[in-house]
């Protein structure tokens, strides 16, 4: 299948947010040397616009630190096979080491950014599937088996 792609636009690297289309996703992305916090918005997305000053602000606030990528993507013209974004818009820090990706759940301050960026994803971390994860200690009654 063909996937959705911007050409990749030649300042894409220099504001201190990077702009990711298909084609250099992966390369960013998944760089293991650092941690990339990636916004996939939609242009029309009222929430996107109400971000994008304080997405701006972590951008310049991170953006001399060598560890750290704050990055956006249009999702709505660039698609990705390993990605599908159901809402606008989606944080995915997409973790140094192991590439681990981590949805954010938290709010959508300076503060908030900052702190999941700070503790490599684990501050306002989205719950993982309960699927995934069913906890052993919870309040469900044991049903005995007859």
């Amino acid at each position: 299948q063909h996937l959705l792609s911007q050409d990749l636009p030649e300042d894409w690297d220099k504001n201190p947010v990077k702009v990711l289309v298909s084609t250099n996703f992966d390369e960013v992305a998944f760089d293991k040397e650092k941690d990339v916090l990636v916004e996939f918005y939609a242009p029309w997305c009222g929430h996107c616009k109400q971000l994008a000053p304080i997405y701006d602000q972590l951008g310049e606030k991170f953006k001399d630190n060598p560890t750290v990528v704050v990055a956006k993507m249009d999702a709505t013209i660039n698609e990705l096979e390993h990605t599908k974004i159901p809402s606008f818009p989606t944080l995915k820090l997409y973790a140094k080491g192991d590439n681990k990706v981590i949805e954010y759940n938290g709010e959508r301050t300076l503060e908030g950014l900052t702190k999941f960026l700070e503790t490599g994803g684990v501050y306002g971390q989205a719950a993982p599937d309960e699927t995934e994860d069913v906890d052993e200690d919870d309040d469900q009654p044991k049903k005995d088996e007859l």
